[in-house]
């Protein structure tokens, strides 16, 4: 199953998504395009599917983080409720 994205904004400079995801959506393996910042409006743990393995990321609503563009993975609510997050691509 996989999580909703939302676009909110795309022009020349960024494209804001808003992503939601039911316990136990992913958003399918992708490799980054942009650089990007992602902003969690929920608490609590993604499982991320990398190159190197899976391991879990532990995201608290507000606490900004970034990555680079070329990052491949597969991004899956870990959580017994829905998470959100909002994704800011650098173009």
């Amino acid at each position: 199953m996989n999580a909703t994205p939302t676009i909110q904004v795309e022009n020349e400079h960024v494209i804001v998504t808003e992503w939601r995801f039911a316990p136990g959506e992913d958003t399918s393996h992708h490799v980054h395009a942009h650089d990007y910042v992602v902003v969690p409006l929920t608490t609590g743990t993604l499982q991320l599917e990398e190159v190197s393995g899976t391991r879990d990321a532990q995201l608290v609503t507000g606490a900004s983080y970034t990555g680079v563009s070329g990052t491949a993975h597969n991004v899956i609510n870990a959580n017994n409720f829905e998470f959100r997050f909002i994704e800011i691509e650098l173009k």
